[in-house]
């Protein structure tokens, strides 16, 4: 099998401070605003940007003056950790004066929060998963955006979060993590308002190790400690420890750049090894920006879209609750939704990994098939960089994790077929040897979408093999977990053993035998 090549970043040295006593912009300085701003008014982000630049913003200032609950990480803390990011950075690129006022309004929402996290260790450390280091990455970020609109107080008080809420959380997680023997037991919060404080978590430290509840506490404290850099003590510490726990979990891609969680999580998980790859060599000149092969999962996520035609459809449904975790997939986005996988392939790393890359693929994501969801490609997106489909051997695809993709083209009639082999991953469901087919815009051969992440939902049923296209034996699938430990990987591997394709044809044989034995 032949894996795509990867390609050497272009090998600049990070840009010299605009000023005596300045510093860089962790990811983009004043002289990148003119290229911003062109990228706000071209068609592909036009719809993007109309909504986050909106001035409607009536009830983000009454969520943030008088709904917010401490208590509830999961929701609320999220909603105003986002209202901030998107209005600080609209703020940078336009000026406006109703961004600031909400930027500042969230961000003083955000530092009111007792901790930025729900889960401890022992009872009293705070451990950052999630919202710890999405607040860190954020108000890092938000410094350089809001600029002279801060005071000096308000500076010092934001560092001192970030510290202290922040990055201290994000240690313990990663801490933990790489010495799970001396972890004194994780749990949720007691005072916390959510869905699945039921799952046991005595064993995620080993468990989340390879999964993306990695990379974000990675990001978070790395991008911490380039903003801190300098000025608190333990910068230097926290950032070695950023930097080998991103190595360590680079292992989980493939060769290839596939990644087993499927494709809606390689989005965010793989932006954050970027994210925090850019700031890291921005601010320090250090280079690890090959610690995966960027190029080759730029060919994972192309492979995983499915052909589609530009009509709505069915309407989006949003979720009710953390427990229907994610809407459906407009139509125009659809993808091999292997897994919980369960949304379409976003922009913002294809238009990384193509300016840093030169790499045409990237570029032919960004204008061509990936949804824009997130701010970042703004800022990356080069409308001048050559874009092309990928080279016809990828029409047969066999991933390094035994994934098969098989298409007769790229165009929205074209057919697809995916078969799911391979082992274990987060997030997976009991789906080994299922199909999904794709033909003329209509899916033919299913999985379905929306499965639940808690035991105690009945769409809980959807993650098992009768849910899928995998056969049942004397009516039962193969081996799969009972959820008390979240959504973790099952014992289930299926192995590729035959692989063969030819002019307009493709066969594959997988063996799901010892899945099935194992129950």
């Amino acid at each position: 099998m032949k894996s795509s090549r990867r390609k050497s970043p272009k090998s600049t040295p990070p840009a010299a401070p605009a000023a005596s006593g300045s510093r860089r912009g962790l990811l983009f300085d004043e002289s990148d605003l003119p290229r911003i701003r062109a990228n706000v008014a071209r068609p592909r982000f036009a719809d993007f940007w109309r909504t986050l630049s909106s001035n409607d913003r009536v009830d983000d200032f009454d969520f943030l003056e008088h709904r917010v609950h401490f208590n509830r990480h999961g929701d609320d803390m999220q909603r105003v950790r986002l209202i901030f990011e998107h209005a600080a950075f609209v703020y940078a690129v336009n000026r406006d004066p109703r961004q600031l006022a909400l930027a500042k309004l969230a961000m003083r929402r955000l530092l009111d929060y007792p901790q930025w996290d729900m889960f401890l260790e022992g009872g009293k450390a705070v451990v950052g998963l999630l919202r710890a280091p999405e607040a860190a990455i954020a108000l890092s970020f938000g410094l350089d955006w809001l600029g002279d609109s801060l005071s000096a107080d308000e500076v010092a008080e934001i560092e001192t979060n970030i510290a202290e809420k922040g990055a201290a959380a994000c240690f313990t997680t990663l801490h933990g993590m790489k010495y799970p023997d001396q972890v004194e037991g994780w749990t949720y919060h007691p005072e916390e308002d959510f869905p699945f404080t039921h799952t046991n978590l005595s064993r995620w430290p080993v468990i989340l190790a390879t999964t993306n509840l990695k990379t974000v506490p990675a990001a978070g404290l790395g991008i911490a400690a380039c903003r801190l850099h300098g000025r608190h003590p333990k910068a230097a510490e926290w950032l070695e420890l950023a930097r080998s726990s991103m190595r360590e979990f680079a292992t989980v891609y493939g060769s290839d750049g596939c990644y087993d969680e499927g494709v809606s999580y390689w989005v965010p998980t793989t932006l954050d090894m970027a994210l925090f790859a850019e700031a890291l060599w921005r601010t320090h000149g250090i280079d690890d920006r090959q610690l995966i092969n960027y190029p080759g999962t730029i060919q994972f996520a192309v492979s995983m879209t499915l052909p589609r035609f530009a009509s709505p459809g069915a309407p989006v449904l949003a979720p009710k609750n953390m427990g229907a975790p994610l809407p459906l997939i407009p139509p125009p986005y659809d993808i091999v939704n292997i897994g919980d996988s369960n949304g379409g392939v976003e922009i913002s790393l294809a238009t990384w990994v193509g300016r840093n890359f030169n790499d045409p693929v990237a570029q032919h994501l960004a204008q061509n098939l990936g949804e824009v969801r997130y701010y970042h490609g703004l800022i990356w997106y080069d409308a001048t960089a050559p874009a092309a489909l990928p080279a016809p051997a990828f029409l047969d695809h066999r991933l390094v994790n035994d994934t098969v993709v098989s298409r007769s083209g790229w165009g929205p009639a074209d057919g697809v077929v995916s078969l799911r082999s391979g082992g274990p991953a987060n997030h997976e469901h009991a789906d080994r040897n299922s199909v999904i087919f794709k033909a003329h815009g209509d899916r033919l051969l299913h999985d379905p979408f929306r499965a639940g992440y808690s035991p105690t939902l009945e769409r809980w049923k959807l993650r098992l093999t009768g849910a899928h296209t995998a056969i049942l034996i004397n009516g039962q699938g193969h081996q799969y977990h009972d959820g008390r430990e979240g959504t973790n990987p099952s014992l289930a591997v299926a192995r590729i053993t035959a692989f063969r394709t030819g002019p307009g044809w493709m066969t594959v044989t997988s063996d799901a035998t010892d899945a099935y034995r194992l129950v």
